[in-house]
């Protein structure tokens, strides 16, 4: 039975999935949740994941919800396939993991908020909060200087080869790339290289040329 992905181009957590099946080089049927018409409310819906939020994974019997919960299991379930997101060695793993951990601990909240702030609610017509804003930009550059001194020991964040670690910030860097946080990430050498290279990952230009259409 072929894998299922229910999701919302434009959603981050989607492209996250998206980005990690083209790295697997796996086939997949993607069923669109319109989340502007509310179909993540839907009775449908519901029955697969109860927090109505996108994606939602079907690989045969099993059905999962949480987007980086969904990435570890392709990532171990399709191990031999495309390119190795994890490791086998349990020292290296461990330190993989915990890039992964800062990721959605660190990182994330600081800039999906600046996101929100700086991209969605303009498209929204809302107005920005400038002092949010300069509030989230001190919290991300302290950990993008955490970031640059780690980049300067390490070519990727969780070792020598792109992991999950790296993947799971594609969509968020790639909405901040456009504004004027990408500064932010331009000061330090390091991690405007890091981002040069995984943006520029053929696995992610599949899931941007997603998005237009």
């Amino acid at each position: 039975m072929a894998i299922k992905v229910h999701g919302y181009p434009f959603s981050g957590a989607t492209q996250r999935v998206l980005a990690t099946l083209a790295e697997k080089e796996l086939e997949y049927e993607f069923v669109n949740i319109d989340l502007r018409t509310g179909q993540q409310k839907t009775e449908a819906f519901l029955k697969l994941n109860p927090f109505r939020q996108v994606p939602v994974l079907e690989d045969g019997d099993l059905t999962l919800f949480e987007s980086r919960a969904i990435t570890q299991y392709l990532a171990h379930t399709y191990a031999d396939k495309g390119t190795p997101l994890i490791t086998s060695d349990p020292k290296k793993m461990a330190i993989l993991s915990v890039w992964t951990e800062v990721e959605g601990q660190r990182f994330d909240p600081q800039a999906s908020k600046l996101g929100y702030e700086i991209v969605i609610k303009p498209m929204l017509g809302q107005t920005t909060d400038e002092a949010i804003v300069a509030q989230l930009e001190g919290k991300l550059a302290e950990v993008l200087d955490v970031y640059e001194a780690r980049l300067a020991q390490s070519k990727y964040l969780g070792g020598d080869s792109f992991t999950l670690a790296d993947l799971h910030h594609l969509p968020v860097i790639n909405y901040l790339m456009g504004s004027k946080i990408k500064s932010l990430f331009d000061e330090r050498p390091h991690v405007s290289a890091w981002c040069a290279d995984i943006l520029g990952r053929p696995s992610w230009k599949k899931v941007v040329a997603l998005m237009k259409h």
